[in-house]
């Protein structure tokens, strides 16, 4: 049951801003930072990305996190700040494995 009011709330956290990402991600390519970025910031985390690709102007990440946890992110490409998460949990894992603690922002 913890785990499901988990998915509920980061579902819910994240639906706001997911439902504005097609105008947030209309950052000017010229501020786009580089993929590798993404990946070096998401590789210190612990998670493995599989995928980046580019989708409707944000980046668009699949992959493994530190518990093996399917995840796929949006991130905006000029701040590398998500915008969407979805997390398809196998046995372990909660909100708070996703949010970063020293930051506002993920």
């Amino acid at each position: 049951m913890n785990k499901i009011l988990s998915v509920l709330l980061i579902a819910a956290s994240l639906t706001s801003t997911a439902s504005f990402a097609s105008n947030n991600c209309k950052d000017p390519i010229d501020t786009w930072q580089p993929q590798k970025n993404l990946q070096q910031k998401l590789a210190i985390k612990g998670w493995q990305v599989d995928q980046i690709k580019i989708d409707d102007g944000c980046y668009e990440v699949k992959g493994l996190d530190t518990l093996g946890n399917r995840f796929e992110a949006i991130f905006l490409p000029a701040s590398l700040n998500i915008s969407k998460l979805e997390i398809k949990f196998k046995t372990q894992g909660a909100a708070e494995d996703y949010l970063d603690k020293n930051a506002n922002t993920y």
